[in-house]
């Protein structure tokens, strides 16, 4: 399944890439530090498939704390036929070290 870098990501928001970044962590932990994703717990994805098939064919990226949970919401897309789903490796603990740096 395909991956993608907090610098990759980075990059990506740099050069204005159109994509769409989905944060599956829960509320709680997104008001603590998020980065603009679109907040959409794990344990609510699949009510939201329906309105997100508008973004079939174009590029999503999903994300959480440490890449777990949002590996499980990139198999979940697949799986309902989304073709460009990348996982964010390290997730939002990554993109606090790299800020770090």
């Amino acid at each position: 399944m395909k991956e993608i870098t907090v610098q990759e990501l980075k990059k990506k928001m740099d050069q204005g890439e159109s994509f769409h970044l989905i944060d599956v962590r829960e509320p709680d932990e997104y008001e603590e530090a998020n980065i603009g994703a679109q907040l959409i717990p794990l344990g609510d994805l699949p009510d939201h498939i329906e309105e997100l098939n508008k973004w079939q064919k174009e590029e999503i990226i999903m994300m959480c704390r440490s890449g777990q949970r949002s590996g499980r919401a990139q198999k979940l897309l697949l799986d309902a036929g989304f073709e460009d789903v990348a996982n964010l490796t390290g997730g939002i603990l990554a993109w606090k070290e790299m800020e770090e740096e």
